[in-house]
C-alpha cells in the first residue's frame, strides 16, 4: 500500500535547504541533472528574483518516491523577512527537516523554527550540512543542537574528513559506539529495550532499534541527526532512508468527510486563481462544489496532484494529498474546505510590525498598481495593503527591507509597473484604556439606520486579538435577514474588526473584548423616525450602523498605543559583558540577570524593536567580534511620552 508524507525543508537562510531539496530530487530520480541555486537552476527557486538573490522566496511543492511512500517536499523561504511564508506550511506537514550549517550552526531561525515545529508537535529530523565545507565541525554543531535548541538529540552517523571535499559519513550500523548511545537514549523511555541493555544484549535487532527510534521520533522525545553535503551528496541516502522509515505518513481517509486547508495561492498565466490545498479527509473530485472559508461555495473547475516533481491533471485528490484547484474565486490562503480539519487558525509568528508607502513612478499607474499589489497580497496577506484615500497614498506591511524587493521586482515583472518606496516606519497598535460604552436606538433621530445597537469596548489580555459577544435576548435580533444566531455573530463580529481596524490615533485596534447590550430591528410596523419613513431593515442598517457605535464607545473608553518589541538574547564574553549592558540600557532595554556558561554570558532583554538594527550593528564591536544575538517578538508594550499618530 503507498502512503504520502508532506514533508517540510526548513533552515535559517543559506544553510543549504534548497541545494538539499535538489538532492533529494535527484537521487529519487525525478530530475536528470542537479540544479545550482548560485546559477538559479534549481527546481523549487522559479521566481527571477528567486534566482537572480540566490534565496527562497516562495514556497514550492515537489514531489518524489522512497520504495512505497510518495513525499511532497515542501522547500520554504530561510530569511527571516518571509517568515509568514513558512507559518502557511506548518499547518499541512506530516514531518521536517531542520537543515543546519556544519560552519555557521544553530543561528537565530534555526531556534525559532525548532520551537514553533515542538510547539506544533510535528516530527523533526536534523540534517547537519556543508560537512565538506572549510571551518565545518559537526561535533560542535551536535553540541550547539543539544544545548541550545534543547532536544535530546542523537546522532545518526559520524563523519570523516570534515572540511574537506572528501568528506563522508560512516552510518549508524557501521559505528559502534553511535548504536550504543542510541539504545541508551531510547531505553530512558522505552521499558523493553532498557531491560535488555541491562541484561547486557547488545545484539537487538536493527529493526527493533528503527522501530524504536520512528516511535520515539513520531513523539517528539528523540531528535535523529544526519550529517551529509547536499553538494556531493554525502550522506543523504541515510537521510532518505531516515525521511521514509522515521517520520509518520499522513492518514488516509478517502472516504471521510471533505476536509482540506489553503496554504498557498498563485495566479495563473491567464489571471485565473490557483489554490494550493493539503487535503486531511475525504476525496475532491472535478466539478465538485465545495463550502470555504466564511460561508462562501465554489465549483473545481480543474485539479492537479502533485506526482514526480510536478502537479499533473488528475480525475481526484483524496487524503494525505497536496494538490492544486481552480475555480475557487473567492478563496484566500488560511482557508479550509469541507469539515473543519486539524490544525490551528492562529498565528504561530507574529504580525509585521513595518510599513512603507509604495509610490508609482508614474502617477497614471497609480489605480493599476492598487489592483496589482491586491493581487499580491492574495499570496501574502500579512502585506495588508492600505490605502490612505485622504491623503492618496498606499502602504503595505512588511517584515523587513528584503520584501520591499521582492514586491518592486513583482510589479516591475508581472504587472509592468515601477514603483518607489518611501522609508519604512512602524506599525503600532491601539489597546483600550478602560471601558465605553454607545447605543443607537432604532427611534433616534440622529442617523437614518433602521436598527438598533448597542455595544461596550473593554481590554483584554494582551495578545488576544478581538473577542466579541453577543449579549442580547435571540428574540431581538434580526434573523430573518441573517437566518441565524451564529450567522448574525459571524457578521457583527466582521462589521466590528472592521470598525476597528483604525482607532483614536490612527493604528488598528486590539486586545479588547465588545459587547454587544442592544440590538433591535424594524420589519414595517412600529414605531417611525420623524425624518425618513423607516424602511424594514437590511443588513446594511446593521454594517453602516456599527462602526458609528463602536467610534462613540471607543472614545469613551480611551486607547493607550503601545509599541512593538524584540526580546532578545545576547551571549557574549564575559569580559565584555559590562559593555553589552551599557549598550541595551541606553536602547531602553529591559534586562534579565545575566547566565554565566565558562568563558561566555547570555543575557536576556526586551527592548523597542525598531532598536535591534542599531544592537545589531554594535554588537561586533562591543564584542570583539565574539557575540552572538537571537531575536525574537517580544509582544507590545505601552508608549511613554506623546503617542504616535497614524494619518488616515
Amino acid at each position: 500500500m503507498r502512503t504520502t508524507l508532506n514533508l517540510g525543508i526548513l533552515a535559517h537562510v543559506d544553510a543549504g535547504k534548497t541545494t538539499l531539496t535538489e538532492r533529494l530530487l535527484y537521487a529519487a530520480h525525478v530530475i536528470d541533472a542537479l540544479g545550482s541555486v548560485d546559477k538559479g537552476t534549481t527546481q523549487t527557486d522559479s521566481l527571477a528574483l528567486e534566482r537572480q538573490r540566490g534565496i527562497t522566496i516562495k514556497s514550492a511543492v515537489a514531489s518524489f518516491g522512497i520504495g512505497d511512500v510518495t513525499v511532497n517536499l515542501i522547500d520554504t523561504p530561510g530569511h527571516p523577512d518571509f517568515i509568514a511564508e513558512v507559518e502557511r506550511v506548518f499547518s499541512v506537514l506530516d514531518g521536517a527537516v531542520l537543515v543546519i550549517s556544519a560552519v555557521e550552526g544553530v543561528q537565530p531561525q534555526t531556534r525559532i523554527l525548532m520551537r514553533t515545529l515542538q510547539r506544533l508537535e510535528i516530527p523533526v529530523l536534523l540534517f547537519v550540512n556543508k560537512v565538506d565545507r572549510g571551518g565545518a565541525d559537526p561535533q560542535r554543531v551536535l553540541r550547539a543542537i543539544r544545548s541550545r535548541l534543547h532536544v535530546p538529540a542523537v546522532a545518526m552517523g559520524a563523519v570523516h574528513g570534515a572540511g574537506t571535499r572528501t568528506a563522508g559519513v560512516t552510518p549508524l550500523d557501521g559505528d559502534r559506539d553511535l548504536r550504543t548511545g542510541l539504545i541508551e537514549l531510547l531505553a530512558d523511555q522505552d521499558d523493553s529495550l532498557l531491560a535488555a541493555y541491562l541484561a547486557g544484549d547488545d545484539g537487538l535487532p536493527d529493526n527493533r532499534l528503527w522501530s524504536a527510534l520512528a516511535a520515539q521520533t513520531e513523539a517528539g522525545l528523540v531528535y535523529p541527526v544526519f550529517f551529509g553535503s547536499a553538494i556531493t551528496g554525502a550522506g543523504v541516502p541515510e537521510l532518505t532512508e531516515g525521511i521514509a522509515g522515521l517520520l509518520p505518513a499522513a492518514a488516509d481517509d478517502p472516504d471521510g468527510p471533505v476536509a482540506g486547508s489553503i496554504f498557498k495561492i498563485e495566479r495563473g498565466g491567464s489571471g485565473e486563481k490557483i489554490a494550493y490545498v493539503r487535503m486531511f479527509s475525504g476525496t475532491v473530485r472535478n466539478r465538485d462544489r465545495l463550502p470555504f472559508g466564511d460561508g462562501l461555495e465554489g465549483k473545481v473547475t480543474a485539479l492537479a496532484v502533485f506526482d514526480r516533481a510536478a502537479a499533473s491533471p488528475a480525475p481526484c485528490l483524496h487524503s494525505g494529498q497536496i494538490g492544486k484547484l481552480w475555480g475557487l474565486r473567492g478563496v484566500q490562503i488560511g482557508d479550509r474546505i469541507g469539515e473543519p480539519g486539524p490544525g490551528s487558525d492562529s498565528h504561530e509568528f507574529p504580525p509585521p510590525t513595518l510599513e512603507s508607502v509604495v509610490v508609482a513612478t508614474d502617477s497614471a499607474d497609480r489605480e493599476r498598481m492598487r489592483v496589482a499589489l491586491g493581487q499580491i497580497a492574495e499570496q501574502d496577506p500579512l502585506i495588508n495593503v492600505r490605502q490612505d484615500d485622504e491623503r492618496h497614498e498606499i502602504s503595505v506591511s512588511l517584515y523587513g527591507e528584503v520584501q520591499k524587493e521582492v514586491i518592486q521586482a513583482t510589479l516591475a515583472a508581472d504587472y509592468g509597473i515601477e514603483v518607489t518606496f518611501r522609508e519604512t516606519s512602524t506599525i503600532y497598535i491601539e489597546r483600550p484604556a478602560g471601558t465605553g460604552s454607545a447605543i443607537e436606538p432604532l427611534t433616534s433621530d440622529d442617523h437614518p439606520y433602521s436598527a438598533t445597537i448597542g455595544l461596550t469596548v473593554g481590554p483584554a489580555a494582551p495578545g488576544s486579538g478581538l473577542c466579541v459577544r453577543l449579549e442580547v435576548d435571540p428574540r431581538t435580533m434580526p434573523l430573518h435577514i441573517y437566518k441565524t444566531a451564529a450567522g448574525f455573530a459571524a457578521a457583527m463580529t466582521s462589521y466590528v474588526r472592521r470598525s476597528l481596524q483604525v482607532g483614536r490615533y490612527g493604528w488598528q485596534v486590539t486586545d479588547c473584548l465588545i459587547r454587544m447590550t442592544e440590538c433591535g430591528y424594524f420589519v414595517g410596523d412600529g414605531p417611525r423616525k420623524k425624518i425618513l419613513p423607516t424602511p424594514a431593515t437590511t443588513v446594511a442598517d446593521f454594517r453602516k450602523l456599527t462602526p458609528l457605535v463602536i467610534g462613540q464607545a471607543l472614545e469613551r473608553a480611551g486607547t493607550v498605543v503601545c509599541q512593538p518589541m524584540a526580546s532578545v538574547r545576547v551571549e557574549t564574553p564575559t569580559t565584555r559583558l559590562g559593555a553589552v549592558l551599557s549598550a541595551l540600557a541606553r536602547l531602553g532595554a529591559a534586562l534579565g540577570a545575566p547566565v554565566p556558561n565558562g568563558d561566555l554570558t547570555a543575557v536576556e532583554a526586551v527592548l523597542p524593536s525598531d532598536t535591534v538594527h542599531l544592537l545589531q550593528h554594535q554588537l561586533p564591536g562591543l564584542t570583539g567580534g565574539e557575540g552572538v544575538l537571537d531575536t525574537g517578538f517580544g509582544g507590545y508594550q505601552p508608549v511613554r511620552g506623546r503617542f504616535p499618530v497614524r494619518r488616515h
